[in-house]
């Protein structure tokens, strides 16, 4: 390690009560883009990989860089956990991997995720209606946590009154690094039994009449007999009920939060709602909901001209790839009309590359079509409170002041 990196800390929570840690990524990109980095769990330390390239590369190299060996998250487990941990998809590699999500695809193309779409503009016309109706509150919760809540209720037809119950268990699996949700491993563990045992039931529930959507999808056989078993499907419900939840909350409270912070971009967009589209990408490559995944070396490898052994742990981080300017110019500026836009904020391509994009794209356009539609503007009243974690870049609480549209 050069003395000038000796003070560089990507691991340490604390820090991203404030922000992520651009700074300290961009200063990795252009000295050590393959940084051994110090780990307080392990000995030999992790690889942090913050290029864009390399972080495409780890993705599209499973075979290489295994999700399975040691899971996609940068904690070390005891082995029973890991054990645990691998029957989820997100820590399974080819073959397992690509047999599981051909099966889950069947519920994600973009045929099914059009039918949702009328439902999911209604549900956002009437959330910031509701928003503006009560006209200075937390965003987070007027806005981006209903949102994805009432969308995967509605995909895995979940009763509309149960929603609550998801976005609990989410936040008790999620935000157990963060004090003020004082989740101890046994609560997070409760929350977890309690999603299995909700998703069992409502399959159980599903089988007895099947229909048009995603859980029934899920449940039947496709063309060559293949099926989830009740194992699989319980656990991708939980896999979904997280992912699907928290990323998109934050992809749209800092999405918001950006737009407040260049007030121009937000003008622009609502003299021309079609850069909506675009918008909506430089959002997820700007917020970068997952900070990053872990990968295992499965065997000797040259990443950037730094050798990599077997065995070593590597930390792919898209926050940093999405700032890359090799890749973006003038990375550090939001820019809702920016083209080409080849950011990671969906993963680096491969195997993992996220399955519910089009479906967060379609709520990330259509809440700030209905903002955009129904706000003058919104304006910031406290700073974002942000969750304590390396992991998930979110915000916790954001008050904001909705001014309505004029009227004509």
């Amino acid at each position: 390690m050069t003395d000038s990196l000796a003070d560089i800390d990507l691991y340490d929570l604390d820090q991203y009560i404030e922000a992520v840690p651009h700074d300290q990524m961009k200063r990795l990109r252009q000295e050590a883009p393959v940084f051994r980095h110090p780990d307080p769990q392990r000995e030999d330390g992790f690889w942090a990989l913050t290029r864009h390239e390399d972080v495409v590369f780890v993705s599209r190299n499973p075979e290489i860089f295994s999700s399975h060996e040691k899971t996609a998250m940068i904690n070390e487990f005891p082995a029973e956990q890991v054990a645990q941990q691998q029957m989820f998809m997100l820590n399974q590699d080819p073959p397992d991997h690509t047999k599981l999500r051909s099966l889950v695809n069947r519920g994600f193309t973009p045929r099914m995720i059009a039918k949702l779409e009328e439902r999911i503009q209604q549900t956002c016309d009437e959330t910031v209606a509701l928003a503006l109706a009560k006209g200075e509150g937390d965003f987070v919760t007027l806005c981006s946590a209903e949102l994805p809540l009432i969308v995967i209720a509605e995909l895995m037809g979940v009763p509309i009154e149960d929603r609550h119950k998801v976005f609990d268990w989410s936040n008790r699996m999620v935000g157990g690094e963060d004090p003020e949700y004082g989740v101890t491993d046994e609560q997070r563990m409760g929350a977890a039994t309690e999603m299995w045992a909700y998703a069992s039931a409502l399959a159980a529930e599903k089988r007895k009449e099947i229909k048009d959507d995603i859980v029934s999808k899920l449940i039947t056989p496709d063309e060559a007999g293949n099926v989830l078993s009740e194992l699989e499907f319980d656990l991708f419900f939980m896999l979904l009920a997280v992912a699907g939840n928290e990323t998109t909350r934050n992809a749209i409270s800092g999405g918001m939060y950006a737009l407040t912070q260049y007030p121009e971009q937000w003008d622009r967009l609502k003299a021309d709602d079609s850069l909506i589209p675009t918008a909506a990408d430089e959002i997820v490559r700007w917020v970068s909901p997952v900070n990053m995944f872990r990968r295992t070396a499965m065997q000797d490898v040259e990443v950037g001209g730094v050798q990599i052994k077997a065995g070593d742990k590597v930390v792919i981080y898209y926050n940093s790839a999405n700032r890359d300017e090799s890749v973006f110019t003038n990375p550090d500026v939001f820019d809702i009309a920016r083209e080409p836009n080849p950011h990671v904020g969906f993963g680096g391509g491969g195997p993992h590359f996220c399955l519910g994009r089009h479906l967060a794209k379609l709520e990330i356009e259509c809440l700030f079509r209905s903002l955009l539609q129904q706000c003058e503007r919104v304006e910031l009243v406290n700073e974002p409170r942000r969750l304590r974690s390396n992991f998930i870049n979110g915000i916790k609480e954001m008050t904001v002041r909705f001014v309505p549209a004029k009227a004509g």
